[in-house]
């Protein structure tokens, strides 16, 4: 199905939404198994696929990371809109499959990297990352990583639904979206996110 605010893109997504992730997740928790974040099309990436697919420059004939990829939403926008290499990143090894999957259905080429990448650089044009600031240790671990990278010259932008742990400073908002959601998973049916570029 595609995504409400990036139709032109197609996913393998959960449709029924709360049922799947309240029994995948405690059916997960017991084998400590991590939930099926890839199964569902969140506001943060619908809103950054909206930017690039709109804003093609942003990562024409780039080097672009997806980082936190999930089900590759962002990935294939960034594939579509000409980036000339794009390396999906999650450390959940089903993300694989999901990506490899969400790719074909696309007809596009995207790279799988699962090992955890913060910290790292391989000399990519672009980060981008959809709702990674939902978790404070988490957040904490990128912002060093994101600032490290934006030094040496990569550009860094986030789609952020107002998750808790998105940084107060050093954010320039690009564009604003209203991205419907599934009542089951977010507080509402439908979430205001904004596109960030790190400053």
């Amino acid at each position: 199905m595609a995504p409400p605010h990036v139709p032109e893109i197609l996913l393998h997504l959960a449709d029924e939404a709360h049922d799947l992730w309240q029994r995948t997740e405690d059916e997960l928790a017991e084998i400590g198994l991590p939930p099926p974040f890839w199964a569902f099309a969140w506001a943060g990436g619908q809103g950054l696929a909206r930017y690039i697919l709109d804003n093609p420059s942003d990562v024409y004939g780039k080097r672009v990371l997806d980082f936190a990829s999930g089900s590759g939403l962002v990935a294939i926008a960034a594939v579509k809109a000409g980036a000339a290499e794009v390396i999906a990143a999650d450390i959940d090894p089903f993300c694989a499959t999901a990506i490899r999957l969400n790719a074909e259905a696309n007809d596009v080429r995207i790279k799988f990297l699962g090992s955890d990448c913060i910290g790292t650089d391989a000399g990519w044009d672009v980060v981008l990352a959809g709702d990674v600031f939902y978790d404070k240790s988490f957040a904490d671990r990128l912002m060093p990583w994101f600032a490290t990278l934006k030094s040496r010259g990569a550009d860094i932008f986030v789609g952020d639904p107002g998750r808790s742990y998105l940084p107060k400073t050093g954010l320039e908002p690009l564009a604003v979206y209203e991205v419907a959601v599934t009542r089951a998973l977010e507080d509402s049916l439908v979430k205001r996110t904004t596109v960030w570029r790190f400053a």
